[in-house]
């Protein structure tokens, strides 16, 4: 019994309801995942802007479509291109997130990217934080994808890839990024999927420059599924992402002179009070049991790739028994490094998914 029969049992009376939910949870481990953490990860309280407030259109003329209140909007991949949108401040450091559902179907090679950078001011030094999702062939289940550079440091990826406990195409769901001068937080709904704790061992590599918020949708055949084995297929075109419900609570910066409008210390303590940056022991748990559920991919625990852990790397046994097989893992068909090239229009990504 799959989740969706579970979502409609919401539907039926309450005796019914309860069997069906037991009948649920007995069959699918996921859907327990889901219910405990609707109890442990309390709602965010987020103050949200509409997109003409924050943002303003990157590229694709014509694929980027505004609602009427302007509080919302739709991006589109055609066979002509694909399309993004980009805040209108850069940030240092704050917390990004929006309301965000997939395209349905055959959307194998699409990638949908949500992710701050500023590849545009520091083309040599860059910084980024990546959420990446990836489509797949009919039938089988979007994945995705989280990432980090710091000072250009892209011959050294740190990707983790996951997969999800619903299907992001049927509802929206809040995927949000946290940035301070400490950590780094990926959240999905209010559930922390990963945390970066800064050290001093990482240097450089932990983002420290003023960043913008990207977010897009192009064609990244060559790599997005099964390792470009599955191409996008334009029979199936336009494909569709929304978003809507957004959230830019950081520390702006001018453009030109890179110098912040007010406090940025003020901003991670605002953060904190709220709960964004400070996960507590139930957050804790929630993450502990989606990383034991959900994550297939882990660069802490790739052996060839980096026989000696990356300082930042934190190896949890109950985590690393998901991947004894490591070592042997093809990722991206090799471990030597790629080029990292920005996601702000299509281009090659710096890996490659194995077969799921």
């Amino acid at each position: 019994m799959d989740w969706f029969l579970c979502s409609q049992s919401k539907k039926s009376s309450a005796p019914f309801t309860l069997i069906l939910i037991l009948l649920c949870c007995c069959s699918s481990p996921s859907l327990v995942f889901t219910f405990a953490n609707a109890s442990s990860s309390p709602a965010f309280n987020l103050t949200t802007i509409s997109f003409d407030e924050g943002y303003s259109h990157l590229f694709g003329d014509g694929n980027l479509i505004r609602s009427p209140d302007g509080k919302n909007v739709r991006l589109l991949l055609n066979r002509f291109s694909g399309s993004g949108f980009v805040s209108s401040k850069l940030y240092n450091h704050g917390f990004f997130s929006a309301m965000i559902k997939l395209p349905s179907d055959h959307t194998a090679g699409l990638c949908v990217a949500f992710y701050t950078s500023n590849g545009d001011v520091f083309p040599k030094t860059h910084d980024e934080l990546d959420f990446e999702f990836l489509g797949n062939v009919a039938g089988k289940p979007w994945r995705f994808q989280t990432n980090f550079y710091g000072n250009g440091s892209t011959a050294r990826g740190r990707e983790e890839r996951y997969q999800l406990w619903f299907d992001p195409t049927k509802q929206f769901h809040r995927y949000s990024i946290l940035w301070t001068s400490n950590n780094i937080i990926f959240y999905v709904d209010e559930v922390p999927i990963r945390e970066v704790v800064r050290s001093t061992a990482m240097g450089g590599d932990f983002p420290s420059k003023p960043m913008s918020l990207y977010t897009t949708i192009w064609d990244a055949s060559n790599w997005a599924t099964s390792g470009g084995k599955a191409k996008v297929n334009y029979k199936y075109a336009p494909f569709t992402s929304e978003f809507k419900d957004f959230v830019l609570e950081g520390c702006p910066v001018d453009p030109i002179e890179q110098v912040p409008s007010s406090n940025c210390q003020d901003t991670d303590s605002r953060l904190a009070e709220k709960g964004l940056s400070v996960i507590t022991p139930a957050g804790r748990r929630a993450m502990r049991r989606f990383r034991e559920r959900y994550i297939y991919y882990s660069y802490c625990y790739d052996t060839i790739r980096y026989p000696v852990p990356l300082p930042e790397c934190v190896l949890v046994p109950s985590e690393r028994q998901r991947f004894k097989d490591t070592g042997r893992l093809k990722f991206g068909g090799s471990h030597k490094s790629h080029r990292h090239r920005s996601r702000r229009q299509p281009g090659a990504s710096n890996s490659e998914d194995p077969d799921m």
